[in-house]
């Protein structure tokens, strides 16, 4: 069955366009019409500089991995046409040693929605209609807002942070960098039991979503009084880095008490005079966090449920065809937190 779609595609740097598709379904998989989607920061950088990190941009691209839809048809039962979906956009091969220990977010040879890893590249979903395997789309009562629903792959990020961390019932906990990752991993703190959730960044409007996320504190990260947090080797039990940036992970393990731990989620470059000493002699467990495995699932469930509410990120919605005003607003970090695109 040949479908034709409109897809947000990107050709370079600065160089996208809304362009006709065609799509041969022919019953495997879903079909899914894509009703919303959220942009990313990893959207942003293939729109900037086309390329993220060292994968470029070589041919159009489909971009877009936070979507919502509808089925269409499926080759799953379970999945009947008009149910609404969160789509995951992880495609893992399931065979590589990772895989098979359950931890398909580093599978060796992913397949992410809206990637330049590989050529030719992994189109995303930033599309009318697209082909999914059956077992990426993960069922949400229709009752449930898309705009709301748009929010399941960045929380299940956070999640996924969180669950780096430990169990934080209990604990206290430090955020530095309260864009949307930070304000999802925030509110996910709090969600899972931790005490107090003290938030850091150089932003006045992001503080202010991080407060309304469910931030017991905030402390603008120039200008705030940091003094309390320094004795005794230092105050939290668990701080995560959502900035990369080297003075918010020195800030990190400055704040974090002797035995605690530092999760790492923003990413960054080199970090001249690392302060070595200070995660060797506070023994601080600094420990990584990468996208998501079963926590896609999590986050569906808990958006459904109204277990947190991320509606204080969404900061503008445009129709698809709006692609390049909707990327240029995004790009805008003094005024923008989260964009959803409508099609």
């Amino acid at each position: 069955m040949k479908i034709e779609t409109k897809s947000c595609v990107v050709t370079g740097k600065k160089d996208v366009a809304v362009v006709d598709q065609q799509l041969d379904y022919q019953g495997e998989g879903t079909l899914v019409k894509v009703t919303r989607g959220g942009i990313c920061g990893s959207d942003l950088h293939y729109y900037e500089h086309g390329a993220v990190g060292d994968f470029k941009v070589r041919e159009a691209m489909v971009l877009g991995h936070e979507v919502v839809g509808v089925v269409e048809q499926s080759d799953n039962a379970a999945l009947k046409p008009g149910q609404k979906v969160a789509l995951n956009p992880s495609k893992p091969c399931k065979s590589c040693k990772y895989c098979l220990a359950g931890e398909e977010n580093q599978c060796t040879t992913m397949k992410f929605f809206g990637s330049a890893m590989y050529f030719p590249h992994i189109n995303g979903a930033f599309t009318q209609f697209k082909i999914v395997d059956s077992e990426q789309c993960i069922p949400f009562d229709n009752g449930v807002s898309d705009s709301l629903m748009v929010f399941a792959e960045p929380l299940a990020v956070a999640i996924h942070a969180v669950n780096q961390a430990g169990d934080v019932q209990g604990k206290t906990v430090f955020v530095s960098g309260v864009g949307p990752i930070g304000s999802l991993i925030a509110a996910a703190a709090k969600a899972k039991g931790a005490a107090e959730v003290v938030c850091t960044d150089l932003s006045e409007r992001c503080l202010e979503i991080a407060e309304a996320m469910g931030a017991t504190k905030t402390l603008h990260a120039a200008t705030g009084d940091f003094a309390p947090y320094l004795e005794q080797k230092g105050y939290f039990d668990v701080s995560f880095d959502a900035s990369g940036h080297p003075s918010s992970i020195r800030r990190c393990l400055e704040v974090t008490r002797a035995k605690g731990t530092l999760v790492q989620v923003g990413m960054g470059g080199a970090i001249p005079d690392f302060p070595m000493m200070m995660l060797i002699a506070k023994e601080i467990k600094w420990v990584g966090s990468f996208r998501f495995t079963e926590e896609f699932v999590t986050a569906v469930e808990w958006l459904a449920d109204k277990i947190i509410d991320p509606m204080p990120l969404l900061s503008a919605e445009y129709p698809q065809d709006a692609l390049t005003e909707a990327l240029n607003f995004a790009a805008d970090k003094t005024k923008a937190s989260k964009v959803q695109l409508v099609f």
